[in-house]
């Protein structure tokens, strides 16, 4: 199996789910967007279904890739943090400047990828803990907790997308702030 024929199924699927929606989406738009038949698309993915965890799974794992170098970069704390947790904001921006149907791959409750979400959430907190180590010590996890709740909360209005940016960088420079052990180092 080829995994250029797949990422162009998953890129087909994308624009297909971010115009359609899941529930509108078929796998005949998926072929015809793939510049496939569907037979050869299902030698790839079993149903949409499929097609659909699999493209939040790339989405996440994507995500994740860029929030973990976004990590050990020698950057300060407050900047490190703050470029962790945009790759989560900026992952739920983009779907909604591409798609109304942005919510239903972001839906922890969903049945199809609600797992994915909460996987997806529990990694970059893990990250972000991992990350604040040295200032926050024992209370690193509470603290990033408190970090992703803030960036989750920012992503309930995006009307102006740069908004929740920069509310993204100073709530992260307050909450370092506040920090008592402030240590700049990973």
């Amino acid at each position: 199996m080829s995994n250029d024929r797949l990422e162009t199924i998953l890129t087909a699927a994308y624009a297909c789910f971010t115009r359609h929606g899941m529930r509108r989406t078929t796998m005949d738009d998926i072929a015809a967007a793939a510049g496939m038949s569907r037979p050869a698309v299902y030698q790839y993915v079993r149903n949409k279904d499929d097609a659909y965890r699999r493209l939040a799974e790339r989405l996440f794992a994507d995500a994740l890739d860029r929030a973990r170098r976004a990590a050990t970069t020698d950057r300060d704390l407050p900047a490190r943090l703050h470029d962790v947790l945009a790759t989560k904001l900026e992952l739920t921006l983009t779907l909604h400047r591409d798609s109304p149907h942005a919510t239903e791959l972001l839906d922890a409750s969903g049945k199809l990828t609600g797992d994915l979400v909460e996987a997806y959430t529990a990694e970059l907190t893990g990250l972000v803990a991992d990350t604040l180590m040295d200032a926050a010590g024992p209370r690193a996890r509470a603290v990033a907790d408190v970090l992703v709740a803030l960036t989750r909360g920012l992503e309930a209005d995006l009307t102006d997308p740069d908004l929740p940016r920069q509310r993204l960088r100073d709530g992260v420079a307050l909450l370092v702030a506040g920090l008592p052990h402030q240590g700049d180092h990973a």
